[in-house]
């Protein structure tokens, strides 16, 4: 049995929360972190449906894409309609955790489970996030004093990439200096030119901590004046970032493309649309899960053959095309979501597989019917 402490650090860890916009709501919105937990329910959206099947099904935490508090609030009485779901959550002991625009920009995230139900490979996001600074630390110390100051060094925060710590490198060579007067050196003679055997060591460190590292560095170092040279690392764009790029298996026109998304797509009265010509081949497409017309001069600029995403409005859609954009392939936003609640289903059950895990069987897309004439 897993405790909710737990699972909120095995989803974050998935889904940073650093990685989610700065106007989202993410995290743990309501339960105790020292409560166990033996169940998991996932969802897209928080509704009285869902809620319902959390509580029947016995679950412990509700795991939800979209915010359920996303505005501000200053009220959760149970006399509201998200009060209310709140309430029940409560008193059936069932936590609500919510990862929104975190999970859409993490690696892999949601854009990432819609390009794998359609089978696509994925080859990088449509609008990468810079890859955090990083600082370069090279340090000469005498040899019998590198493990002292590594010591110091990583007991600040030095020496950590990803679920690394501790990490350095380290090769010997001479180190040599002439201590002038006025100087008080640890090692050698005042004039004269001396020569030590030294560690050149390298460790890496965030920006931020420069002065506790510089700090530590010299309270650690034997020498008056320690030799060391901090480089920035240039930025750098990795693979997190929303929506993705990605390729076909095979060469496809947009009109067996869009018959594809609609079968591999949960059925929704939205169905699936495409914009462009049927019979256009498509080899390189990009895909955002949700709302993704924010993203139409990104995909222009990438050159892709198609993008498929969700909430396309009429004249956004209509001026990229003209401006011989992409096609467009426009889906239901809760269907373009949905694929995302098996992946971070996945997730807990690797990082915790003594808990139990469940994927909501209800449709939260708010559409009831849809029809062509």
């Amino acid at each position: 049995m897993a405790k909710l402490a737990e699972l909120i650090e095995t989803l974050e860890r998935a889904y940073p929360p650093r990685l989610a916009e700065s106007w989202d709501s993410v995290g743990l919105v309501c339960g105790d972190p020292g409560e166990d937990v033996r169940r998991v329910l996932f969802a897209v959206d928080v509704t009285e449906a869902v809620v319902e099947e959390a509580v029947s099904w016995g679950a412990q935490a509700l795991v939800a894409h979209h915010p359920l508090l996303l505005r501000g609030v200053d009220s959760v009485a149970a006399d509201r309609p998200k009060g209310a779901l709140i309430h029940r959550l409560v008193r059936a002991g069932c936590a609500l955790f919510t990862a929104h625009t975190n999970a859409d920009s993490a690696d892999p995230g949601v854009s990432d489970a819609l390009a794998a139900v359609l089978g696509l490979t994925v080859t990088g996001p449509i609008e990468p996030k810079p890859v955090p600074a990083v600082d370069k630390w090279s340090i000469q110390v005498p040899v019998d004093h590198a493990e002292s100051v590594l010591a110091a060094l990583f007991a600040v925060g030095a020496g950590g990439s990803g679920d690394y710590r501790e990490a350095a490198w380290r090769t010997t060579g001479t180190g040599q200096f002439r201590p002038l007067n006025g100087a008080n050196p640890a090692v050698g003679t005042v004039g004269e030119l001396t020569r030590v055997s030294e560690d050149r060591i390298e460790v890496v460190a965030a920006p931020r901590d420069r002065a506790t590292i510089l700090a530590a560095l010299r309270a650690a170092h034997p020498y008056e004046e320690p030799a060391y040279h901090v480089t920035e690392r240039a930025q750098l764009s990795g693979n997190l970032g929303l929506g993705r790029v990605a390729t076909l298996p095979e060469p496809l026109t947009l009109r067996e493309f869009t018959a594809r998304a609609a079968a591999a797509l949960p059925e929704t009265a939205w169905g699936v649309r495409c914009a462009g010509d049927p019979d256009r081949v498509l080899r390189r497409v990009a895909v955002c899960g949700g709302a993704g017309d924010s993203l139409l001069d990104a995909v222009t600029r990438l050159g892709v053959d198609a993008y498929l995403t969700a909430d396309l409005r009429h004249h956004p859609a209509d001026e990229h095309l003209r401006r011989s954009g992409p096609a467009l392939i426009d889906a239901a936003h809760w269907a373009t979501e949905f694929p995302w609640c098996a992946q971070a289903a996945e997730v807990v059950q690797t990082g915790l597989p003594e808990v139990e895990t469940r994927v909501s069987g209800v449709r939260t897309d708010p559409w009831t019917v849809g029809s062509a004439g």
